[in-house]
């Protein structure tokens, strides 16, 4: 199975693009669904949480309140550090395992694992270990704030929408800079804002990917 990173900054439209490779027969894993899975109660990873960050973070029905842990963090690094440790690793564990289980019935397949942080992570190893071709996902850094704050409040008023971007900010500063993950990818697709564009890229490289996947 041909394992690919589809990476990209925050707000890029890695999501939208995943869609697009679904669409085409390929096997769709999300970092951020699988890290939720891991957070809930009664699971390890939300035990870890709860004891680095004390109960403050949690909501009445016990669960993680994540809108609590992401304001704690995106304003310290040693936080974030903190909570990377416990989260990546076994995020990444699970990828390796769905992988693994999705190429024993589909060995010539084509995994495309959705991560912003493939990078970025210190955990879990080298990524090239984990990874058979790395996708890039730019987006101009407008648009990308302002897919953020869609996503965050679609009718923020002018005071929200500065918080919103402010926000935007604070969690791109923690990323690494798109031209200097444009020197790491195999390949850089580009989401202006046009899907079909983005769609015709996709065309162009699938049979690119299916042939890789025949030669695993």
């Amino acid at each position: 199975m041909l394992r690919v990173g589809l990476t990209g900054s925050l707000g890029s439209g890695k999501s939208t693009a995943a869609k697009l490779f679904a669409a085409r027969g390929a096997h769709l894993l999300n970092a951020d669904d699988l890290g939720r899975e891991l957070m809930q109660p009664g699971q390890p990873v939300y035990d870890a949480i709860v004891e680095r960050f004390g109960q403050s973070i949690l909501l009445p029905d016990r669960k993680l309140d994540r809108g609590a842990i992401a304001r704690i963090v995106f304003s310290d690094p040693a936080a974030l550090r903190d909570l990377n440790a416990i989260v990546h690793p076994a995020t990444i564990a699970r990828q390796s395992e769905l992988v693994d289980s999705l190429s024993a019935t589909d060995p010539h397949g084509i995994a495309i694992i959705e991560s912003a942080l493939i990078f970025e992570t210190e955990h879990g190893g080298g990524w090239r270990d984990r990874f058979d071709r790395i996708l890039l996902l730019t987006a101009p850094e407008a648009d990308r704030i302002a897919r953020f704050i869609q996503r965050a409040n679609p009718n923020p008023t002018p005071a929200e929408r500065a918080t919103h971007e402010a926000e935007a900010r604070r969690r791109l500063a923690q990323q690494l800079p798109e031209d200097q993950k444009a020197k790491l990818a195999d390949a850089i697709l580009t989401n202006d804002g046009n899907l079909a564009n983005l769609e015709a890229q996709i065309n162009q490289l699938w049979p690119e990917l299916q042939r890789a996947a025949r030669t695993r």
